[in-house]
């Protein structure tokens, strides 16, 4: 049992309808697996499954549990603080391929 720390500047949607909760009503919460520190109270860079940046939210809560199954497991509870533009989405989304995500094809 130990965290994992997630990077400051990264929120990883890997659930559709978890992207579409946060675009559509402007808060949502993401399910991750294992034991993970999220920056709470911090703004970063929301990205969809792609690795496409597309929005900037603040973290509002992070809570790491054991569920009822005996998986480790941590809720993210989050706000959408802005949309990002084309040009701002693109830019993020260059830097996290070569920082966190590696080149594309």
């Amino acid at each position: 049992m130990g965290f994992q720390t997630e990077f400051n500047s990264v929120c990883k949607f890997k659930n559709e309808q978890e992207l579409y909760e946060l675009l559509e009503y402007g808060r949502c919460k993401m399910l991750k697996q294992g034991f993970r520190i999220f920056p709470t109270g911090q703004k970063v860079i929301a990205y969809t499954p792609d690795n496409v940046a597309v929005a900037i939210v603040k973290i509002s809560a992070s809570i790491a549990e054991i569920n009822f199954q005996g998986r480790e497991v941590t809720a993210v509870e989050m706000e959408l603080v802005r949309k990002l533009n084309e040009e701002e989405s693109r830019v993020q989304t260059a830097l996290a391929d070569e920082m966190f995500f590696g080149e594309r094809e």
